[in-house]
């Protein structure tokens, strides 16, 4: 079998799966617990924290560790729109978020918020200035993500940081699962206040996520019932996920740079045989503009589930969008959002590259979705 759904899940490190069985029969103790068992657990807890923080260069104490990157999502957004509502209750963010962020905001409207959706273009690219024409001085936060989960897009955050400092009363938030360990990220140089991660994005256990909440921010918690992560986070801590995931981040982070190198070469492989195919439409923008592991494309006429599903036949492993939406079997609504259209938006066939790949893994999905496309060539009228 050929996995190629690494924007949903990725296999964790071998070492990470050690690392979390090592730290659940050791250290059981409940972090918050005075004892030295206890204050055993808090430790990892610290270095864990600490790790984090060497890492992105910045303090420790400005990470918390939640359940994942749907609740870091959630804690940034609505954590930040109700501590800061007194400065004004206008939001921003665009149209092709991730469901966390995109259903996050839908509630806060109920709530009596107002929120601004930056239209994007055809290669799934915010423009800085929609975003300048946008805000207000009762802006209190613009919230965009840094890689689109289903096309790859790459948003201009250090631009968007950059213009952000004209309004220094509006926080932003970057929705970082899909770059973090792909991309380079720089905090401080970009302006970002809050940015979410998710440790099995990166070769991590499930069940764990990273927000990065910059010194002099502060969040009205989600949840009540403890004092844990600095007062914004209740709730025992998962110890051995917490160290399993920051062992999988810094090995991710180590290795990121080649594995960005990589990852392109193999993009560009399967993006030209994508485009060489008539009956595929390669969906985002330049190279450049994209990330180095997502290959998003269309075939017109075709349910994509129908592909997908053909390809696991043959030991493939591919998405449709987000795995959070995979099962809606609606029209891509990032598709639509770029404007290609029902007909496209109707049949997006994701792929998502990992470590294990190379060339030949590569010419194997490329003969296989050849194969995929000559039993289906007949059923494409039918289909429509």
């Amino acid at each position: 079998m050929l996995y190629f759904d690494h924007c949903a899940s990725t296999p964790p490190y071998e070492e990470v799966i050690d690392t979390l069985g090592e730290v659940m029969k050791a250290h059981y103790a409940n972090p918050s617990s005075i004892h030295h068992a206890g204050a055993d657990a808090d430790k990892l807890i610290s270095r864990s924290r600490s790790l984090l923080g060497e890492l992105f260069g910045v303090k420790a104490e400005e990470w918390l560790f939640t359940s994942g990157g749907t609740e870091s999502n959630n804690l940034a957004i609505k954590g930040a729109a109700k501590q800061y509502q007194s400065r004004g209750k206008h939001l921003i963010t665009t149209q092709i978020e991730h469901a966390s962020v995109y259903d996050t905001f839908k509630q806060l409207e109920q709530e009596g918020y107002e929120v601004t959706y930056l239209p994007v273009d055809r290669a799934g690219q915010v423009e800085i200035e929609a975003l300048r024409m946008a805000l207000r001085e009762d802006t209190i936060l613009v919230s965009i993500m840094h890689v689109n989960n289903e096309v790859g897009s790459v948003q201009p955050i250090a631009d968007i940081g950059k213009l952000l400092q004209e309004y220094p009363r509006t926080l932003l938030h970057v929705d970082a699962v899909q770059s973090i360990g792909k991309l380079p990220i720089d905090l401080q140089g970009w302006g970002i206040d809050l940015l979410s991660g998710s440790a099995h994005k990166l070769r991590g256990p499930k069940g764990i996520g990273y927000l990065y909440v910059r010194e002099g921010v502060s969040l009205t918690p989600l949840l009540s019932g403890g004092s844990q992560e600095h007062g914004m986070r209740a709730g025992t801590q998962n110890v051995p996920g917490i160290v399993a995931s920051a062992k999988a981040l810094r090995m991710a982070m180590q290795s990121a740079q080649e594995r960005r190198e990589r990852m392109y070469r193999l993009r560009q492989q399967l993006t030209d045989f994508v485009e060489a195919a008539p009956e595929l439409i390669l969906n985002g923008g330049a190279p450049e503009s994209m990330a180095p592991h997502i290959v998003h494309f269309s075939y017109p006429g075709m349910k994509p589930e129908v592909i997908v599903h053909m390809l696991e036949q043959h030991g493939i492993i591919a998405s449709t969008k987000s795995a959070c939406s995979s099962r809606d079997n609606k029209p891509s609504r990032v598709l639509l959002a770029m404007g290609l259209g029902q007909e496209r938006a109707a049949s997006g066939v994701r792929i998502s590259l990992g470590d294990e790949h190379t060339e030949q893994h590569i010419l194997q999905l490329c003969e296989m979705l050849r194969l995929t496309i000559s039993k289906l060539k007949p059923l494409e009228r039918s289909a429509r």
